[in-house]
């Protein structure tokens, strides 16, 4: 049984997270402050984080950095009430694996955590995420080395810190190089859930990659944005 931590200091919403969870079968804990949520993050098991971004005593951005830092690498949905894509950026550049903003459905949420645990079953017994495979673990781009094996993105030699969703989508496209993906086949194939939700999940976490990985984020060559279609692998010629 998936056990998961609720991190939200609304009642409200937290009196209806557990409501539903418990009727779908999870087992779960709660904290209602940042501190609290830390701790238990660090020191018990769980299979999904649900973080909200406004916390008394330590801000959800606070304990996703922290929980990274000490070696945590549990999935992390932080939920926000802010609009603002920069907040959403922040929040995946510091490890949060996926976002919604308030108010949001409750069936949204729950597609999206059941989607965290299908990829963490799936890396747990290959090694590493499940794509339409190749037979090569390791590859270099220039300055950029992509290790699926390892799980371990470097440029200039240096180790870059990606999410585990960041290293997904990146798997993803580069298995896929030269051919234009759709947003909607990366929800399916690297998210796991129904098309149909409205979100621009997929552009943040793309433009959060970019930041990582491209000498010049604001003129990328390696994943380009094909105009009215999605995104494309570029390999260095």
């Amino acid at each position: 049984m998936s056990r998961l931590l609720v991190i939200e200091d609304e009642p409200g919403l937290v009196m209806a997270l557990t409501q539903r969870l418990s009727s779908e079968g999870y087992e779960f804990a709660t904290a209602e402050d940042g501190e609290r949520g830390l701790a238990l993050g660090l020191n018990e098991p769980f299979d999904v984080i649900i973080l909200d971004l406004m916390l008394p005593r330590k801000n959800g951005f606070d304990v996703c950095r922290d929980l990274r830092r000490s070696g945590i690498d549990t999935p992390i949905i932080m939920l926000t009430a802010r609009g603002q894509v920069v907040d959403k950026v922040v929040g995946l550049k510091l490890g949060a694996d996926d976002y919604l903003t308030k108010p949001f459905a409750m069936m949204e949420l729950m597609a999206r955590v059941e989607a965290l645990l299908r990829r963490a079953g799936s890396t747990s017994h290959s090694g590493t995420s499940t794509t339409r495979g190749r037979s090569s673990e390791v590859h270099q781009f220039g300055t950029l080395r992509v290790d699926f094996r390892r799980t371990l993105v470097t440029r200039h030699n240096k180790p870059v810190n990606v999410s585990a969703r960041e290293f997904r989508l990146l798997r993803y496209l580069i298995e896929h190089s030269g051919v234009t993906v759709s947003r909607d086949e990366l929800l399916n194939e690297v998210w796991g859930y129904n098309t149909a939700t409205t979100t621009r999940t997929v552009d943040v976490h793309v433009s959060s990659l970019r930041q990582k990985i491209e000498e010049d984020p604001r003129h990328p060559k390696s994943i380009v944005t094909i105009h009215g279609f999605g995104y494309k692998f570029v390999s260095p010629s």
